[in-house]
């Protein structure tokens, strides 16, 4: 049961504030909802109203409820243990699969890259595309090429420790480099910061 509610909460956790995901599973759990045969049961309805205002509620509480059934007639209510099969789950990414294979399984088989990662380690020339000097375009592209030279033991760490710094400081806007302590080893530094417009010229009058 344990492995499942981690499979529902990273599920739910996608494109979601912490607080936010961490309110929509409190409440699954005071109604009971937190197992495959509860989900299985439940009406989408129900499920949509419990998890709201999670993103794109209407489809993860659909999303869930396949993946319950998919938990109990092909895992007998556990989840899948390989991230191949993680993948072959409605809604279940190269993110959420090795994140769950992290904390439901405790085994590191990859990096999880989201936006903040992929998006961060670009501006810091940390990744590329393979045979070039490009940034990459996807995160499983950076993941792939992430994980060709970080350290094995860096995997599970690099993950919150970029995601905090790109809410806070290497946001993806208006990227905050003039308070950040690391611009001098950043190609990007300062180069993504939008120039103030300059005042439109008078039109020019023929005398």
């Amino acid at each position: 049961e344990r492995r499942f509610a981690v499979l529902i909460s990273t599920l739910m956790s996608s494109q979601t504030k912490d607080h936010v995901t961490h309110g929509a599973v409190q409440r699954l759990l005071e109604n009971d909802l937190l197992t495959p045969e509860a989900i299985d049961k439940a009406s989408e309805d129900t499920i949509k109203d419990l998890i709201y205002p999670v993103g794109f509620y209407t489809i993860k509480a659909h999303n869930m409820k396949r993946v319950a059934s998919i938990c109990l007639s092909e895992y007998n209510g556990d989840i899948p243990s390989t991230v191949d099969e993680l993948l072959r789950l409605p809604g279940v990414g190269p993110k959420i699969a090795h994140l769950v294979m992290h904390i439901a399984w405790n085994d590191v088989q990859g990096i999880c890259v989201d936006t903040h990662v992929h998006r961060i380690c670009n501006r810091l020339g940390w990744v590329s595309r393979p045979g070039t000097k490009q940034r990459t375009k996807t995160p499983e592209q950076t993941r792939e090429s992430l994980q060709q030279w970080l350290p094995k033991e860096e995997w599970v760490a690099i993950n919150p420790l970029l995601v905090g710094f790109g809410q806070t400081i290497c946001t993806p806007l208006r990227p905050r480099c003039s308070v950040c302590t690391i611009t001098e080893f950043c190609p990007s530094a300062y180069k993504e910061i939008p120039r103030s417009s300059s005042p439109k010229k008078s039109p020019s009058v023929n005398k």
